[in-house]
């Protein structure tokens, strides 16, 4: 029975020598489809599949509008903090939020 050793020198040369046989075959497979491409006059993207829809990236979606902060409606007095009466409303508005309410012209 052979070593660990013999059968890991038989197992690279195997290695070895299939990489060598693939490298061949590689390159005259290679050669023989760029020989039926220009015998067809194929170029590669008659190779790719063809995508359905809208090519990636066209479209108003994909540039992001930058948004522009909606103008406060309510001002804390004490801190100066104001809320746009969207979201979450704040905790210092308290139940009666008409006494924080700006006045139009004002923002």
């Amino acid at each position: 029975m052979p070593s660990y050793k013999e059968l890991l020198a038989e197992k690279q040369a195997l290695e070895a020598k299939l990489e060598e046989v693939r490298a061949n075959e590689v390159a005259g497979v290679i050669a023989q489809i760029q020989q039926l491409m220009a015998d067809y006059g194929l170029t590669t993207d008659d190779l790719l599949p063809r995508r359905r829809g809208r090519p990636a990236g066209s479209g108003a979606k994909t540039a992001k509008a930058e948004k522009t902060p909606y103008p406060p409606k309510y001002r804390d007095p004490k801190t100066g903090k104001t809320w746009s009466g969207r979201g979450r409303q704040p905790g210092w508005l308290g139940k009666n939020i008409n006494r924080f309410l700006i006045p139009d012209g004002e923002a």
